[in-house]
């Protein structure tokens, strides 16, 4: 398996591991709601809201990662740009969760960036060759 791809694999893991905080704090409220959870999650302030948001914005970046992942794989660019983009991005985004964990506000909006123009940039990838 390529590179890109790992790296695909690794920020669909991401999403879940995002989630983790999200559930700690659910059952600091009382036990985790089965039957209620996003209602309950509604509910969540601090650092559960925070990891709430970062797990909901794990989920909007990983599809524009994993297009332009596809897009340069079907057309077959490749190189150390693509791999490095694609590492890029899941650094980003490891860095997006624990900014996003720590209130650290501009921080978190920079790798974010940096995150979606590695995206962009994959997408545009085809260009490059």
């Amino acid at each position: 398996m390529s590179i890109p791809f790992w790296c695909v694999f690794i920020s669909a893991l991401l999403i879940f591991i995002a989630r983790m905080p999200v559930a700690k704090a659910m059952k600091e409220q009382g036990g985790y709601n089965n039957h209620l959870p996003r209602q309950q999650q509604a509910q969540l302030t601090g650092l559960g809201a925070r990891a709430l948001a970062a797990h909901q914005n794990s989920f909007e970046a990983f599809i524009l990662f994993a297009v332009g992942v596809l897009i340069a794989h079907t057309t077959q660019t490749q190189g150390w740009l693509i791999d490095t983009l694609a590492i890029t991005f899941v650094v980003a985004r490891i860095v997006f969760l624990l900014c996003y964990l720590a209130d650290l506000t501009w921080q978190r909006s920079l790798v974010w960036a940096i995150g979606l123009l590695c995206s962009l940039l994959l997408m545009l990838s085809p260009i490059f060759r």
